[in-house]
């Protein structure tokens, strides 16, 4: 058991009515969860607000509310504290409960539009082939040491994170990488955690349905190094314009990373083949298993953290050499046909095009490219008829599908696409609503040595319409597809 008072420092706390010197059970957020002697903590979520449940908490049992306005009827016997945000208290209690257990780990964390995760498993990978016990906290999975956990968000809630952090620093964890959204900033999910480093990696059009303009987009990404302490690293990437603006109120040692201007970890393309890409990274040649200009610049990365976290640079190299793809990061497969196949989970138009051009880089343009791509639905529709635009620009031919619709007409989705597509690529494109009938359709129309690629989902092994999962894997499915070709 835990006592109220010792798991409230740091909280900013405006009034409390009743006492601190109590034995709490637990913290929740979820009224549902509540059980006797429980911390309810009232969140005002996007969907609904947490004080509207305190009643509901405490006829489960719940003896704190911790809430941004005290609720007209106060119960005797209950502590209620009214704080200045409910979010960033909920990462002050949640680590304070854990005993900090950051505290007690070299945490990393990841943020940017695109390589997040790429970066931060490859990280896990890199450093767990070094000989060492590491956590990874990302969009794809979660790992302690080597127990793997399912992942729900690119950044967990503050208990979950903090939960996760304690089981890997009492299984004996010395490293962390963690993936941090600018969801999960901008909703104070990363308080109080003790960062070792942070990496930015690039922005583009993303997550503007939340975050309503660029600028405060870019400005939630630059808080995350603003908080950063000055024992801390901050890399970044200063071919991208806003690489620079993440530096400016850090009190970390700045590091920077590029492919085309002057910085501490510079790289050199000198080959990019669908094998691989043969990089000089500061006048030392390596070969990678990964592709593409994009993925050098995540290599880039991560070579520069494993040398600000003390690796030697011949041992960084020889394990940069060796990492493996990541699950729906540019995964491909070649037919008994000679198609190609790759699935990727760009869906953001940047990520879209980097791509697409990677693949244009290594075909011989004596091949058709078919693309198949969707956009989710409920999420920005600015970058749908972008996304559409880039696609039927940079492929030879484009089948437009659902992604994942939520609860969006899937219709009205590929609508908002076609409005993207230019006159002379009109002939270029077809509307196919059914994912796996596009996936099929695709598959028809490529000849031997032909290069397929189906964006969007990566990873993911579910579609969601209307509020429910349905089983959906790219890979699974294009796999599935090809063979039926061969028979």
């Amino acid at each position: 058991m835990k006592i109220l008072k010792d798991i409230l420092y740091k909280v900013a706390i405006e009034a409390v009515k009743g006492v601190t010197d109590v034995a709490i059970n637990k913290i929740e957020f979820d009224s549902r969860k509540i059980e006797l002697n429980d911390v309810f903590v009232a969140i005002r979520g996007t969907l609904s607000d947490g004080h509207t449940f305190i009643d509901k908490a405490l006829s489960q049992g719940a003896t704190v509310i911790i809430c941004e306005e005290f609720p007209e009827v106060i119960v005797n016997g209950v502590t209620y504290i009214k704080v200045v945000n409910s979010n960033e208290a909920l990462a002050f209690i949640s680590s304070n409960y854990y005993d900090n257990p950051s505290s007690n780990l070299r945490l990393v964390g990841v943020t940017g539009t695109n390589g997040k995760t790429t970066i931060a498993s490859l990280l896990y990978q890199l450093f767990k082939a070094a000989g060492y016990k590491v956590g990874l906290l990302s969009t794809v999975e979660i790992l302690v040491d080597e127990v793997n956990y399912k992942a729900t968000h690119t950044t967990p809630d503050s208990l979950m994170i903090n939960y996760y952090l304690n089981e890997m620093a009492e299984t004996g964890c010395e490293f962390c990488f963690m993936e941090v959204s600018s969801h999960g900033i901008h909703q104070k999910r990363t308080e109080g955690l003790h960062f070792q480093g942070g990496i930015f990696t690039n922005l583009s059009h993303d997550h503007l349905d939340y975050h309503k303009t660029f600028a405060e987009y870019r400005d939630v990404k630059k808080a995350f190094f603003d908080g950063l302490p000055k024992t801390a690293f901050a890399i970044s990437n200063v071919d991208d314009k806003n690489g620079a603006i993440m530096f400016q109120n850090t009190r970390a040692k700045k590091v920077t990373y590029a492919l085309k201007s002057y910085a501490d970890y510079r790289a050199q393309i000198l080959e990019n083949q669908f094998t691989g890409l043969l990089l000089k990274i500061n006048n030392n040649e390596v070969w990678t298993k990964l592709i593409g200009s994009f993925n050098a610049y995540n290599l880039l990365a991560i070579y520069a953290t494993a040398i600000e976290l003390g690796l030697e640079e011949q041992e960084a190299l020889r394990l940069l050499s060796s990492l493996e793809s990541v699950s729906g990061r540019f995964q491909y497969i070649i037919s008994e046909q000679k198609i190609t196949a790759i699935v990727d989970y760009a869906h953001t138009p940047d990520a879209l095009e980097n791509v697409l051009n990677t693949i244009g880089d290594i075909r011989t343009q004596n091949e058709q490219l078919i693309t198949v791509v969707g956009c989710g639905g409920d999420r920005d529709k600015t970058k749908r008829p972008i996304m559409a635009q880039i696609a039927s620009e940079l492929s030879t031919k484009v089948i437009f599908t659902s992604d994942n619709p939520r609860t969006e007409d899937q219709e009205l989705i590929l609508q908002d696409m076609e409005k993207g597509v230019e006159p002379q690529n009109y002939k270029k494109t077809v509307s196919i609503l059914d994912r796996k009938q596009a996936i099929k359709t695709a598959c028809q129309m490529a000849n031997p040595n032909d290069i397929i690629l189906i964006a969007g989902k990566g990873h993911e092994t579910y579609q969601e319409i209307n509020g429910v999962r349905h089983h959906f894997d790219d890979l699974e499915t294009v796999i599935e597809l090809l063979e039926k070709l061969n028979k």
